[in-house]
């Protein structure tokens, strides 16, 4: 059975909309135990960096675990970055495209825009994301890899997972 394009939409709208929330182990849910989350970094050339393990990168965890510990990190005040208060946001997805499907796994592109308040400050982000989606052990899809392009680099603080 070939994954649907209504279950495709579903999750990757889930999983943005659990953004907006504090509790985000329920965004986690939407990621598979061996999933890689990457945010490249633009070099100074205004090229994207293509290797993870080689070169700089905003946010790079090679699997769900890494998620996991940040998560840990924010709901429990033990960040190095300060992430309290944690700021309200509002994910917002569009153009989403599905690249390819099978019976077993998808690859989607959609564009995506968080807006953030805090400390009485509003910051925008945009940006693309590249997915690949499985079905997982469970019969539900999975993320199996994201890799958010953040298109406006050039921000006055740290970007966390909650901004993604």
């Amino acid at each position: 059975m070939t994954i649907s394009s209504d279950e495709i939409r579903d999750l990757v709208h889930a999983e943005q909309r659990e953004g907006d929330g504090t509790d985000y182990s329920h965004r986690l849910e939407h990621y598979d135990k061996s999933s890689e989350f990457w945010v490249p970094c633009w070099d100074v050339d205004g090229e994207l960096t293509d290797d993870p393990q080689s070169e700089m990168s905003l946010i790079y965890y090679d699997k769900r675990d890494g998620i996991e510990d940040r998560v840990f990190r924010i709901q429990t005040e033990r960040s190095s970055v300060s992430s309290m208060p944690e700021p309200r946001t509002q994910h917002m997805l569009s153009n989403l495209e599905v690249l390819a499907v099978s019976s077993s796994d998808a690859k989607v592109r959609y564009s995506w825009m968080t807006h953030s308040v805090r400390y009485d400050n509003v910051d925008t982000y945009f940006g693309t994301a590249f997915v690949k989606l499985i079905r997982g052990e469970d019969g539900k899809l999975k993320i199996k890899s994201k890799k958010a392009v953040l298109k406006n680099d050039y921000i006055h603080h740290v970007v966390d997972i909650y901004h993604l």
